[in-house]
Order: structure tokens, then C-alpha cells, then sequence
């Protein structure tokens, strides 16, 4: 594979980019939308370059963790980070539930004015993976617009009882 795939998502918001940026950057706030249907527990969070995010999300007696390393943070315009799946020391390693799932991704949100409001744009790009993990990233691209868009409607419900 020659190209690497790249998965976008756009969705605008009838806030202001501070706020939305709130809710990308304030532990209690993320741990509300983040991981829909599952229980989001923060253990560090640290929205400075070479920061860590470190999350557990809890589904019935099991637990999936994730260690996100920020790499650039511009308040409140953009943020960048190494999102990979951990075990529970927090080492980066393959997703259990996905063998031939990338182990990292480069992800970048942007927080734009639009009017009165922001447009937020996702994008998710496999991190030094192999041409197998790309494949199976750009074979399940499809079905990430449901995850991440029930996320972005979470966050909706979030910046409602914000107010701007």
C-alpha cells in the first residue's frame, strides 16, 4: 500500500472553539464522551506536548486501556497525538479485540471558527504500521463514522449544559 488511508470526520457545533476545546481537554469533561456505551476512567491526563492521556474504558468485567501522548497542543485551535492501545502497565502493544489493527495512530483534531460556532475535524492516520495493519484500517474505515459520531453527540450533550 502506497498511500496511507486516512480517516476524516467533520462535525460542526453551536459553540465557540474554546469550549469545544473544553471537552477535548479537560479530563472530567472527555471521560462523559469518550468511548460511547463503555465506562471511560482518565489516569493521567496531561494536554502538553509529551503529555500523556492515559484511559481505561470498562466494558462489564473487562477493561481495554489506551495511552495517548500529545505531540503538538495549540489552545484552542488543534491538538496532535499518538493514540495507541496499552495493557494495563500502559505499554503499547497490538489490540486484543483486532490482531491486525494498527498499534498507533497519528490523530489530529482541529477546532475552527464557523460562524457563531466551530467546526471540528477528526483525522486518524495509522502510525508507522505495516501494510497488513493498513489494510485492515482502511477495510474498517466504514464503521468508524458510528463510533467517533456517537462521541460528537455525547459532546453535544456536554457543551449544552456548558453554555457558551
Amino acid at each position: 500500500m502506497t498511500d496511507l488511508p486516512i480517516f476524516v470526520m467533520e462535525h460542526s457545533f453551536d459553540a465557540s472553539p474554546a469550549l469545544v476545546w473544553r471537552t477535548w481537554t479537560e479530563a472530567d469533561l472527555v471521560e462523559r464522551w469518550y468511548g460511547p456505551g463503555v465506562e471511560t476512567s482518565i489516569h493521567a491526563f496531561d494536554v502538553t506536548p509529551g503529555g500523556l492521556w492515559i484511559n481505561e474504558m470498562r466494558m462489564g468485567d473487562q477493561s481495554m486501556y489506551q495511552r495517548m501522548e500529545y505531540t503538538e497542543v495549540e489552545p484552542p485551535a488543534r491538538l496532535v497525538m499518538l493514540m495507541s492501545n496499552c495493557d494495563a502497565d500502559w505499554n503499547i502493544i497490538d489490540n486484543p479485540m483486532m490482531p491486525h489493527w494498527p498499534r498507533t495512530f497519528l490523530t489530529e483534531v482541529t477546532f475552527e471558527p464557523e460562524g457563531a460556532g466551530t467546526k471540528l475535524t477528526l483525522r486518524w492516520i495509522p502510525h508507522e504500521a505495516s501494510d497488513e495493519q493498513n489494510d485492515a484500517f482502511a477495510a474498517g474505515m466504514d464503521g468508524m463514522e458510528q463510533g467517533w459520531g456517537a462521541g460528537m453527540e455525547m459532546i453535544e450533550e456536554v457543551l449544552k449544559e456548558l453554555g457558551d
